[in-house]
């Protein structure tokens, strides 16, 4: 028999057996009276699409899925079509993350159950968010889950946004009183202990890999650091005003994260190779045995709005070098950590 839906406030009816065919077999919808089902527009679109359902009846109006795409049922209904559509075809439930679809619905468009499992199982695979490639997203909406990304030619990436353990077991003993000179953006240590570089991995030394006792040429970053440690004969005030001369308003951000980095037990380096503010190493016991950094991080101001296109680069090129992207956003002093990781449904 075939079964036919009806627009009813902002979804879409179905009666007959519709219950048991749709919602108790293959989780659309939720149950009304009887066996009388409701239908999200997306539910509704795939159905018509699968010709699981004939038609859907607007205003008297008998549409078909060409006819129901035409309708428009929402402004980013037509990438959201597009990922229910490629989640269905992998073997997943989902329903639109709002009662009564779902208790305690996540902050995301849809929820997306574990496969074989569905609404009724108490069980959630991801909280799913989706956006066009050219739909801002401001980081002050970011929320665990996954993000699903349309570009102009209907191709998905998938991400999984979650809040990074972002701590490690680094030396962190500093000396006290080393000689130093600051220069026009960096300063030079003079004749500091060996294991301020080979232990805790400040600064790179000024004679290359050939030294005895290195003199080490450190950023402004970890010199202000390590200024206010009393670790060298350096004001940090000094130091402060010529980041910000170089800098500006970014100096103070990316000292935020690089002593909150070095209280963690992480050592930070520059991740300027690899378009980032840092790299950064967990567990240094020596710069002899260093193994691979781990995370990419950039730091930016916690109003930020990130754009789908540049989220994309960034992941790509931190999964291609084997780390993890981390976003340290900043707010007086504080910081909030983000990673963005690749996700294959």
């Amino acid at each position: 028999m075939e079964l036919e839906g009806r627009f009813d406030g902002d979804g879409v009816h179905v009666g007959g057996d519709a219950r048991q065919r749709f919602h108790d077999a293959r989780g659309y919808g939720y149950p009304l009276s009887g066996n009388e089902i409701a239908l999200a527009p997306v539910e509704a679109a795939h159905l018509l699409y699968r010709d699981d359902l004939a038609a859907v009846i607007d205003d008297g109006e008998r549409l078909d899925f060409r006819g129901f795409l035409a309708r428009e049922p929402g402004s980013a209904f037509g990438v959201r079509f597009l990922v229910y559509a490629d989640l269905r075809s992998r073997g997943f439930y989902l329903s639109p993350a709002r009662e009564p679809w779902v208790d305690d619905p996540p902050a995301a468009e849809f929820a997306v159950f574990p496969r074989g499992k569905g609404p009724g199982d108490g069980e959630l695979e991801y909280a799913l968010r989706v956006v066009g490639e050219r739909t801002d997203v401001p980081a002050a909406t970011l929320e665990s889950g996954a993000l699903a990304v349309v570009d102009e030619e209907s191709e998905i990436t998938y991400f999984e946004v979650s809040k990074p353990n972002v701590s490690g077991t680094s030396a962190s003993g500093l000396p006290t009183g080393v000689d130093a000179d600051l220069l026009a953006d960096r300063v030079v240590l003079w004749e500091p202990p060996l294991e301020l570089y080979e232990r805790t991995f400040y600064g790179q030394p000024l004679e290359g890999r050939e030294y005895d006792r290195p003199t080490l040429q450190c950023s402004l970053l970890e010199a202000a650091h390590l200024a206010e440690a009393g670790a060298i004969d350096l004001e940090a005030e000094a130091i402060l005003e010529r980041g910000r001369t170089v800098e500006g308003d970014r100096f103070d951000r990316r000292l935020t994260v690089y002593r909150l980095l070095r209280e963690a037990g992480i050592v930070p380096k520059t991740g300027y190779k690899f378009g980032a503010d840092f790299r950064t190493y967990a567990d240094v016991e020596s710069v002899d045995d260093l193994g691979h950094s781990e995370l990419l991080i950039r730091v930016l101001p916690a109003d930020h709005v990130f754009e789908p296109r540049d989220l994309s680069l960034d992941v790509r090129l931190a999964h291609g070098v084997r780390k993890t992207m981390v976003f340290a956003l900043v707010e007086d002093g504080e910081v909030e950590w983000w990673s963005f990781e690749r996700l294959t449904p």
